[in-house]
């Protein structure tokens, strides 16, 4: 068997980007729907990550995609991967 096709292990999320104030880091909120046990309703649960931008190319309602990384500080354990959509200027 050939293993010159790697997969990648790390999770993938997506995400909206709702805070880029700070310095080579973009706040992401992800949100999911979820079937409430009991009632059978659809409810949204969302969830706020901190990420790595390198170049602080991100802005305030960019829709990215964040790949967990190794921990790189405290709070902060996911890498932005890429640009989904929205409007970025570089």
């Amino acid at each position: 068997m050939n293993d010159s096709v790697k997969t990648s292990l790390k999770r993938i999320l997506v995400g909206k980007v709702i805070s880029a104030k700070m310095n080579k880091t973009v706040t992401v909120l992800v949100e999911h729907r979820v079937k409430h046990p009991i009632y059978g309703k659809y409810v949204v649960r969302s969830k706020k990550y901190h990420a790595h931008d390198q170049a602080n190319m991100y802005n305030e309602g960019d829709l990215v995609e964040i790949q967990e990384n190794r921990p790189i500080s405290k709070t902060k354990a996911w890498t932005v991967s890429n640009l989904v959509g929205g409007v970025s200027v570089t």
